[in-house]
């Protein structure tokens, strides 16, 4: 792994930038940090294989903190610059789209709650006046509100449709509904507690978080890993996969009315859950990654993964070729491989799109854990995000299998640091994408100063729309499972 860091001025970011983004980097993370006297922000640009990670740390006057705007080369680094603004006050200058993004417009004005001086909340007022959503006008075009609160146990999440007819015409998603405020609540935690924290961030990816957070920590504060728990971590990291895209798979055909195989899916979700339990202690796998370390309580018995994967292949054999199914799925809600790439979109929804990328391979953490090839699709529908997921079941499958063989029960003590950096990088690709989380560490090197996350959702939120577009109102239900992104994940 290759890791740089490059002070610059405000006025030196868009050249650096450019050349970065020509080169095939990706815009990874922005993070903004109030150092004292100055304000920092650090742009962290990644690319792999070679593992290779580029930080710009621009050094701004705290008087009057603000930035070039790079939106212009980078579609996520506009939505990263409009949150940095709602959340520390960094005004990027001549953004092409200068609307709130984090901030509700009963949020108080002036208060910027990641400013080290923002204290407690003040009271919250009325709304300000309405959201400036986009009005499409036109005969026949008429808007369906739906949300924030939906039916069920969901977050929430406000969509407004433009629609002629049934047709699709404009999608508006509007989330930010429940900031929690994950990355102040970080501040002045130790290593030790910084982790089940971290496990919470988004629910169902308790291992990828955590594993990026541990990853960043553990290059912050020179923490070794030993190679069998980096595999053992490798293991859980695809047993969090496994789980997911079952019930995923289940749910999207209940979308489309086969009900019988969404019980059968959850059925094996279900078992699949307890083979969890088994494995650490916990159904959604907390307790498994520490830094320094990994937890096994036991080790998956092959039989017993040969036995589900078995089930797995012929639910999914029965879905796809069923008419009403594959009909539903195919040239359903289509993402584009340029949309999905200008979008930067990540995981399974990039990849039924046509990019190849996969953390495992571009910034692996242990050659063990590496899949010897990434399935794409390049159909972008939901039959592609469909058959990718089936794919990357069997792919987790193959690997823990490989991974358990020489695998035991273990529970690895924290080693002390060595070689202290301050920072660290933790790069991994979660079940529904590449996570990314950098941390800095105070002075004493035991406590976080500085916890930037960023789950693949903030990422592929803004490609829903897009695919919508020409879609059907009655597709919208399919279409959001087939992308399935997290609300808490994208709102810290």
């Amino acid at each position: 792994m290759t890791r740089t860091i490059t002070d610059l001025t405000p006025s030196e970011l868009p050249s650096h930038a450019a050349k970065l983004l020509d080169a095939g980097h990706r815009l990874a993370l922005v993070a903004a940090h109030h150092d004292s006297p100055g304000v920092r922000v650090v742009y962290l640009f990644t690319a792999g294989p070679p593992d290779t990670r580029t930080e710009l740390h621009v050094h701004l006057d705290p008087d009057a903190p603000v930035i070039p705007s790079i939106a212009h080369l980078s579609f996520p680094a506009g939505r990263f610059e409009r949150e940095m603004r709602d959340l520390h006050g960094i005004a990027p200058l001549d953004h092409p789209l200068p609307h709130r993004l984090v901030r509700h417009f009963h949020w108080p004005r002036g208060w910027y709650p990641m400013h080290p001086d923002a204290g407690s909340a003040p009271p919250f007022g009325e709304q300000e006046g309405p959201y400036p959503f986009l009005a499409v006008e036109g005969d026949g075009v008429y808007e369906i509100p739906v949300g924030p609160v939906h039916a069920g146990l969901i977050e929430p999440g406000h969509f407004r449709f433009s629609v002629v007819g049934e047709t699709i015409i404009k999608l508006k998603a509007r989330l930010w509904f429940v900031h929690k405020g994950i990355e102040k609540l970080f501040e002045g935690r130790s290593l030790a507690r910084g982790l089940p924290l971290s496990e919470r961030i988004s629910g169902d990816t308790a291992v990828g978080h955590a594993l990026a957070y541990c990853l960043a920590v553990e290059e912050a504060a020179g923490i070794p890993v030993t190679e069998e728990s980096a595999r053992a971590r490798s293991l859980l990291l695809e047993l969090e996969r496994l789980h997911n895209h079952v019930a995923d798979l289940g749910m999207l055909c209940n979308d489309v009315g086969h009900s019988i195989l969404n019980s059968q899916a959850q059925r094996i979700r279900e078992t699949l859950l307890r083979l969890n339990e088994t494995t650490t202690g916990h159904r959604l796998l907390r307790g498994g990654v520490h830094p320094g370390g990994a937890t096994l309580h036991t080790i998956p018995n092959p039989v017993t993964l040969a036995a589900i994967g078995k089930d797995i292949r012929e639910i999914t054999t029965l879905a796809l070729n069923h008419a009403t199914v594959r009909d539903r799925f195919t040239g359903t809600a289509t993402l584009s491989a340029e949309a999905a790439r200008d979008l930067g979109c990540l995981g399974y929804v990039a990849r039924a799109s046509g990019m190849a990328a996969d953390a495992r391979i571009a910034h692996p953490f242990t050659d063990a854990g590496c899949p010897s090839s990434v399935p794409v699709q390049t159909t972008g529908d939901v039959l592609a995000r469909f058959l990718i997921r089936t794919q990357e079941i069997d792919t987790s499958l193959a690997l823990i299998a490989t991974l358990s063989a020489d695998l035991h029960p273990m529970t690895t003590p924290q080693l002390p640091g060595q070689h202290r950096r301050g920072s660290g990088v933790g790069i991994v690709e979660g079940w529904r994408g590449t996570i990314t989380t950098r941390v800095e560490l105070t002075p004493d090197d035991n406590h976080l100063s500085r916890v930037k996350v960023v789950d693949p959702s903030f990422f592929n939120w803004p490609a829903l729309p897009v695919a919508l577009a020409d879609t059907i109102v009655p597709d919208f239900p399919l279409t959001n499972k087939s992308f399935n992104l997290s609300y808490a994940g994208n709102d810290l």
